[in-house]
């Protein structure tokens, strides 16, 4: 799909090179397979185009990941199932299976989704509606958030981040030049967001809803919304959220605010209760000190910090590899984004840019979210850490989204030649 603004900058860049007297670029379009010269065929050679730098700090980060969440899980792993590996081996495979969703994507001409972006997102909506009619293993109480296939679930609001995410970047890179608009800006994102929220609420996945809200304003804060919006859309929500407490819709969200930011404070058995998980955070945090236990040491992870290989594993590597260890992979994680985001900049289009610093927006919002919440200053809200926190969708999503980065970073190198 061309959008409005394709073709604008085409016939700008047009005039200009006739006016210099230089040679006319190529469009940055798909090309039709009769259109593309050798060269351009060249496109589909492994590994040509691709940004390895940016390939790098993805393996690094991703095999850190594996070997710190099997350092996390093997104990309570074989505590409940009686396998050390259960969640290494099956972490493993969602990770071969997200590497070869990432080569793969990184080879599909990102323009292409232009056409796929309302179809993602209407399909990521059917998916959190299926959720809420399905058993979650029995407990009628539980969170409907899995769509359990096999011996595997996929978690519907991973899906919805992506669709959200391609949506706007769409939305963005055809109506740029009036997004400063209420009709074009504004009420296609309360729409969007209104539908969005209501089916995670009804999950209930309030750190989901979060993420969403903050992913959408990013997006929207790229497209060239003017701030205005922003601080009307931040009164507005501030209202519903305070109306839903006082009416007592937020149960589940004011349970889990009970006891934040009072982990080691001893007050009642309740609380005591309330806050385990997030006080056995800040144990094996404060327990690593400057350079950490040394890898496998951990003593909170032997049942002391429940589920420890899921949203909490960083807590694990804070108590294993120190203060130093911990930095080293956030300045990873860092880098990560900001390769990520340098790539993009330089896509030949706008939606190639929106799309591509919005997936590295993702990551870099989970990211600080997460030490926030295993460190007490945000509530225990069930954030995933990226490429570390067990979890097979949200890993193999994470893969593929990078193939996207990739693509793009293919593209543009193909396109300079």
């Amino acid at each position: 799909m061309v959008t409005n603004y394709d073709l604008d900058n085409f016939a700008d860049t047009n005039k200009k090179a006739d006016a210099k007297g230089e040679k006319k670029p190529l469009m940055s379009v798909p090309l039709s397979r009769k259109n593309r010269t050798k060269k351009q065929f060249r496109f589909w050679s492994i590994g040509e185009g691709l940004d390895f730098v940016f390939l790098l700090a993805i393996a690094g980060i991703l095999i850190i990941g594996l070997i710190m969440m099997f350092s996390a899980s093997y104990p309570y792993a074989y505590h409940r199932y009686g396998n050390s590996y259960y969640f290494i081996t099956r972490q493993i495979l969602f990770a071969g299976i997200g590497l070869a969703a990432m080569f793969g994507v990184s080879y599909f001409d990102y323009h292409h989704l232009h056409f796929w972006a309302p179809i993602a997102l209407g399909t990521a909506w059917l998916l959190m509606l299926i959720v809420l009619f399905l058993p979650q293993g029995g407990d009628p109480d539980a969170p409907k958030r899995w769509l359990k296939i096999g011996g595997f679930g996929i978690q519907a609001s991973e899906v919805c981040k992506f669709a959200l995410i391609l949506f706007f970047a769409n939305w963005g890179s055809i109506y740029y030049k009036k997004m400063h608009t209420i009709k074009y800006g504004v009420m296609p994102a309360l729409g969007v967001l209104l539908v969005t929220g209501i089916l995670l609420y009804a999950e209930p996945h309030y750190s989901g809803i979060v993420i969403c809200l903050l992913i959408v304003a990013v997006m929207l804060f790229l497209s060239g919304l003017p701030i205005k919006y922003f601080i009307a859309a931040g009164v507005l929500v501030s209202v519903i959220v305070s109306l839903m407490a006082v009416t007592g819709k937020l149960t589940y969200a004011m349970s889990r605010l009970d006891g934040w930011g009072q982990a080691l404070e001893y007050t009642t058995n309740e609380m005591w209760q309330t806050t385990w998980q997030t006080r056995n955070s800040l144990y094996a945090i404060g327990s690593g000190g400057l350079w950490g236990l040394g890898f496998g040491q951990s003593r909170q992870k032997y049942l002391y910090l429940p589920e420890p290989q899921n949203d909490f594993v960083f807590a694990i590597v804070c108590e294993e590899l120190g203060l130093i260890g911990a930095l080293i992979i956030l300045a990873l994680f860092a880098f990560l984004v900001y390769r990520g985001i340098h790539i993009c900049k330089g896509a030949k289009d706008m939606f190639g840019r929106l799309l591509g610093v919005g997936l590295m927006a993702q990551i870099g919002l989970q990211v600080v979210l997460n030490i926030l919440v295993i460190t007490d200053w945000l509530p225990n809200t069930g954030i995933s850490l990226p490429f570390f926190s067990y979890g097979g969708s949200s890993l193999i999503m994470l893969l593929a989204q990078m193939g996207i980065v990739l693509n793009i970073s293919r593209t543009a190198n193909i396109q300079k030649e």
